[in-house]
This record gives structure tokens, sequence and C-alpha cells, in this order.
């Protein structure tokens, strides 16, 4: 299947700039759960769709929670 030129799929919109959150909390490991995959990885920012101020704010809310065993690094 090719892809018609010219076409690029939608960009994603980033969901924390939609919900107007300032600050991502590392203690919201459902939100935080989306975004990382079942082997335990944090998902891309071309995969998530979230803009780059979020991204790293994510990342470093992810890393948070790891450390204090809220969420896996990784899967069994």
């Amino acid at each position: 299947m090719k892809r018609e030129r010219g076409r690029r799929p939608r960009k994603k919109v980033c969901s924390f700039c939609v919900d107007k959150v300032d600050h991502i909390d590392y203690k919201e490991t459902g939100r935080l759960r989306k975004y990382i995959t079942e082997r335990g990885k944090i998902l891309p920012r071309r995969i998530s769709g979230n803009c780059a101020k979020h991204q790293r704010q994510l990342t470093v809310a992810i890393k948070r929670a790891r450390n204090v065993a809220l969420l896996p690094f990784s899967a069994e």
C-alpha cells in the first residue's frame, strides 16, 4: 500500500495543552501509564503527540514515579 504524494497523517495534539496543564504530577500514575509501553519504555514525542515542553515534563514525572515505585522500570 502506497501513501499518496503530499498527504501526511493529521498532526496529533498535545493532550496536556488541551487540558491546560501547567505542571505534570508524578503521583498521577493513571495519566502517566498512557505514555509508557507494556515493556515500561517511555513513548516518544512523535507517537504520543505531546509538545516538546510537556514531553520533557512527562519524562521527568515518569522517572520520578519509577524511583518511588509507583511505576515499573520494566515488565516482568
